[in-house]
């Protein structure tokens, strides 16, 4: 059975996106490198619009909609990054967006999709089902369906970061061995490595998800899709999908060298690291490959390792106790 989506997918999504996306930068630290003993890039998608890689898929779904649909409006369900991208590619392209949030997503994520033109349905991520609540609205409007990864045109999108970077570490000389990815769901990481893998084969492709959500590292032992106990809590709201996509795992299973966890303590020093000696801010769910690069959980490999920081939306007083040495 065919992937969801090809290497040609994720080129034609670049052309897409192109007037619209930013290319975002490839930076390199002394700082980090001397902590980590070997040279790190670091892609960072938090100077993409919206704060977050999001936006890239979203627009490329987007864009894609004919005129009836556009009338029509979109419906997405998100804990923020989405919803902010679905957001704005939603105000760029002229159509109307309902976005089904958690009510305990990060206050700023929630405001700033309002901001954007979106109206929020907010649910109890406990006790509730978003995908039940979103399918409601989309039958009452006739609107389009978004879904946060499990789509071909938002994984092509997200996979414009993996041409990127290899493009960016070619025009710095860096020969790319790993590259490490925060992974929800698993949009972002499987458009990444189908790109990357086209072009380099030999290149290791990392997940890297909170402890307590390591589903597809999980899932990468064990050849099918494992889920998420319910109990399970991390201050990284990025990345709390339940489970693997069913159209993202046959592809993480293929290209994946395989998956890592890190603990939200180790987040939070990444995010510190990342202040103080990057100068970037980073949310919880974005610092996670940083994270496992920090902490020494990112095998040996033979050339420069990347990590990806997919997003700085993060509340400002979460985020100032944290830079601060709390939790």
């Amino acid at each position: 059975m065919p992937f969801a989506i090809s290497p040609a997918d994720v080129e034609d999504a670049a052309r897409v996106i192109a007037p619209a996306a930013i290319r975002t930068p490839l930076l390199e630290n002394a700082a980090l490198n001397a902590r980590c003993g070997r040279r790190v890039l670091v892609k960072f998608e938090g100077a993409q619009h919206s704060g977050s890689f999001k936006f890239r898929g979203a627009y490329n779904r987007l864009a894609r909609l004919d005129a009836a649909e556009r009338k029509a409006g979109v419906v997405a369900w998100s804990s923020g990054n989405h919803a902010q991208g679905v957001a704005l590619a939603a105000r760029l392209l002229g159509m109307a967006a309902t976005i089904v949030m958690p009510a305990d997503a990060p206050a700023i994520k929630t405001a700033n999709t309002r901001a954007l033109g979106a109206d929020v349905v907010p649910y109890d991520r406990f006790t509730q089902s978003r995908e039940e609540i979103a399918m409601r609205l989309v039958n009452e409007r006739g609107a389009v369906l978004v879904p946060s990864f499990d789509d071909p045109f938002i994984m092509a999108g997200q996979g414009t970061i993996g041409l990127e970077i290899m493009e960016q570490a070619a025009e710095a000389g860096a020969e790319i061995g790993q590259i490490l990815v925060n992974c929800g769901g698993g949009g972002m990481v499987s458009g990444i490595a189908t790109a990357v893998k086209a072009r380099q084969p030999g290149v290791a492709i990392l997940a890297v998800e909170p402890e307590a959500f390591d589903d597809t590292a999980r899932s990468l032992a064990s050849g099918v899709r494992e889920s998420v106990s319910p109990d399970a809590r991390s201050i990284c709201d990025a990345l709390l999908s339940p489970a693997p996509g069913a159209l993202t795992f046959p592809i993480n299973r293929a290209y994946l060298a395989g998956g890592l966890a890190v603990s939200d303590d180790q987040v939070r020093d990444a995010m510190r690291f990342a202040f103080s000696a990057l100068k970037l801010v980073v949310e919880p769910g974005g610092a996670a490959s940083l994270a496992a690069m920090l902490a020494g959980l990112a095998p040996d490999a033979e050339g420069a390792s990347v990590v990806v920081i997919s997003g700085s939306n993060v509340d400002p007083d979460s985020y100032a106790r944290i830079i601060a040495g709390g939790a």
